[in-house]
């Protein structure tokens, strides 16, 4: 199982990646007063029938050629489900795929969101020709890093540059500090 929210917010957008999604939209709400955590990531990737949407939770199914397991979904859906939360695979072929996962913060059981601001640049950096749009809430207030302004802004300069992948890690972290003062979830 993995320890950290982040780590499962990168292996399913890993996935959307594989599904050929040219942009994935992550969304972290954090909401005290309701005692939620809300994981979104959606994609316009290929998709996925309903044959696979039923098996896609169960660890001994996976499209992957590779190996014959696959944990990352099933290990998601129990992180949320053991905390009194809930998680959801909507998707439609040649369409998408959204994966909402509900965490209950206050749970013994609720692992932290972990290091974020380092999982979306590394995100970027890996998979620079797909656009990433992050958005992270707490409470009132959010922000939002979207990397088609990014390459607007920056012309055909890459992505995956160190010093525009170092930006866009000062960004978030100093974005995520403002947003939710340092609190830690």
């Amino acid at each position: 199982m993995m320890t950290e929210i982040s780590l499962n917010i990168l292996d399913v957008a890993e996935n959307s990646t594989r599904a050929g999604a040219k942009l994935i939209t992550i969304l972290v709400d954090i909401n005290r007063t309701e005692d939620r955590l809300t994981v979104r990531i959606s994609d316009d990737g290929c998709g996925m029938t309903a044959e696979q949407i039923e098996h896609v939770t169960d660890p001994f199914f996976t499209t992957r050629t590779t190996r014959k397991v696959g944990l990352g979904v099933p290990f998601f859906k129990y992180a949320a489900e053991i905390t009194g939360g809930s998680f959801e695979i909507k998707s439609e072929v040649g369409k998408g795929t959204t994966v909402t996962a509900v965490f209950v913060p206050s749970s013994i059981d609720c692992m932290p969101l972990g290091d974020i601001s380092s999982t979306i640049p590394t995100l970027v950096v890996c998979h620079p020709d797909t656009d990433f749009c992050y958005i992270y809430r707490f409470g009132e207030k959010s922000f939002t890093m979207d990397t088609r302004e990014f390459r607007e802004v920056l012309g055909g300069v890459p992505l995956d540059t160190p010093e525009v992948s170092g930006y866009i890690m000062d960004f978030l972290k100093e974005n995520k500090e403002e947003t939710d003062s340092g609190t830690v979830y």
